[in-house]
């Protein structure tokens, strides 16, 4: 079945979601759209706003040349809305979106059942104008409130697991009923209305297999974008901003890295995982106090005699565990930096 920007439908897996012939893990769409330009939210709003003028002069005019007016304006936020994440690879049917209002207009029931305000059809109407107002903003909030969640509760995490991403939730869950509390606001609650149904489908990669998938219709495409976000944390899978690019990129059930794996910024080849590492070290190693470098330069040397079978790996794990303690004597104040330097130079 064909989809329209306010009915949309995708069918959920074990882990995956399948849109149209592709399989996505969870959690991808949001990354996707948390990636976005926010400049292709302002031009959506823009195109909008000189949509809706358009809409009132058909109601008023009644004629087909105010219909092909009004649908020349929805043309160009159909160019935007539906080159997005999602909807760029739903199969939607362009064809009645591009001719919408013409079509609408020429059909006299359809018609009368616009500008009858007590109708279903005038009330379709009133969503879909009502929706594309709304729609950029819905977008803002949902990736305002998922970047504030992987920010503050889910970056400071040590360890990346479905148990420590419920616990986070909690951690957020429980901080935001508290602050409805404080403002006298309706109960906090994450819900998104959905119609369900349970499909066989056949893997889009994996040939003969066929799995049981969930299909949820959505009338908003923030609904099913909150939800792609927390069922891939039900899964063990979230976006993560990279630490050296700042984009985001999905991090899997397993995996703890900081880094994505995409080209970096002013690199030809190497990407972002395999240079951000160096570079905060490079970083971290600049920014050293006295004390770490003079214990970085003597475990180098230990290093290397250990390498060089001049000393045991016992003697080496002493000399280290000294080492360390020499350090901490100094970073409290117990060792100037000269005497510092002494003892570990006699290790």
């Amino acid at each position: 079945m064909a989809d329209y920007f306010d009915q949309l439908s995708v069918l959920f897996g074990t882990g995956e979601l399948f849109v149209k012939s592709k399989s996505f893990p969870l959690g991808q769409c949001t990354t996707d759209i948390l990636n976005m330009d926010e400049a292709v939210l302002n031009e959506v709003d823009q195109r909008v706003q000189a949509f809706l003028p358009t809409v009132a002069a058909l109601l008023r005019k009644k004629t087909n040349s105010a219909a092909c007016s009004a649908q020349e304006k929805l043309n160009a936020v159909w160019d935007l809305i539906f080159k997005m994440p999602v909807y760029r690879e739903l199969p939607m049917d362009l064809e009645t979106s591009y001719r919408l209002l013409p079509l609408m207009f020429s059909d006299q029931s359809k018609w009368n059942e616009v500008q009858d305000i007590h109708s279903e059809g005038h009330a379709m109407f009133e969503r879909l104008l009502n929706g594309l107002e709304y729609f950029p903003e819905s977008i803002r909030n949902f990736r305002g409130q998922v970047a504030g969640i992987l920010e503050l509760y889910l970056e400071p995490l040590k360890r990346r697991s479905i148990d420590s991403y419920a616990a986070a939730y909690a951690r957020y869950f429980s901080d935001m009923a508290a602050a409805g509390g404080l403002f006298n606001m309706p109960e906090f609650e994450q819900s998104f209305p959905t119609q369900i149904k349970f499909v066989p489908k056949l893997h889009p990669a994996e040939d003969g297999k066929v799995v049981l998938a969930e299909k949820a219709e959505f009338s908003y495409l923030s609904h099913f974008l909150y939800t792609d976000f927390y069922r891939g944390l039900m899964v063990g899978n979230t976006p993560r901003r990279c630490h050296n690019c700042e984009r985001y990129f999905l991090l899997t059930e397993g995996y703890n890295t900081c880094y994505c794996n995409n080209l970096a910024p002013g690199e030809t080849e190497r990407t972002c995982r395999k240079v951000g590492a160096h570079r905060k070290e490079a970083k971290g190693r600049a920014s050293a106090t006295p004390a770490q470098k003079e214990y970085a330069k003597a475990y180098n040397r230990l290093k290397a005699r250990k390498n060089r079978g001049k000393i045991s790996g016992d003697d080496w794990n002493d000399a280290v565990a000294k080492a360390q303690e020499l350090k901490e004597q100094a970073e409290r104040g117990k060792l100037s930096d000269t005497e510092l330097r002494r003892r570990l130079e006699a290790l």
